[in-house]
């Protein structure tokens, strides 16, 4: 017989610019966070990192993407998965002349914050430019490894 759980309240998600890229946190109620991306054509991803303690993955819905892992290139296209284990060097960007659409997952959870923290709203104005200017990339490469984010330039 099927339970019907108590329903959490949760923060609605908002979308942020993030490093150039459209991003969507959405809330869970597992070990995990989940993310709705997309990354307009010709944009790059951050700068290769690699996190100690988070496993991530992609999955692109729309479009492709170039993924670098562990100094190899690779084109995921829509309905192709990417898996990144903890210690996984990567980054990624759209070289393509489409937008690509992307589902984003770490776990465990904790990585929203990144998001939360250093996107610009999307409604304000210039919000893309915003979230790629000197001061932002600054903070990204500052606080990095609050968020088992370790840069590798």
């Amino acid at each position: 017989m099927f339970v019907r759980q108590k329903s959490h309240k949760m923060k609605q998600p908002t979308t942020k610019w993030v490093l150039g890229h459209k991003v969507t946190p959405h809330n869970t109620t597992g070990n995990y966070d989940l993310a709705l991306g997309e990354t307009p054509p010709g944009v790059p991803g951050p700068p290769p990192h690699l996190h100690h303690n988070l496993e991530e993955s992609f999955l692109i819905t729309e479009g492709e993407m170039e993924f670098m892992i562990d100094g190899e290139t690779r084109i995921v296209k829509a309905g192709e998965s990417v898996d990144l284990p903890p210690h996984t060097l990567h980054t990624f960007r759209n070289a393509g002349s489409e937008p690509c659409k992307w589902v984003n997952i770490h776990s465990p959870k904790g990585f929203r914050a990144f998001f939360e923290k250093l996107g610009i709203e999307s409604d304000k104005d210039n919000a893309q430019e915003n979230s790629v200017a000197p001061q932002i990339i600054e903070e990204v490469i500052k606080t990095a490894a609050s968020y088992d984010m370790q840069i590798k330039m």
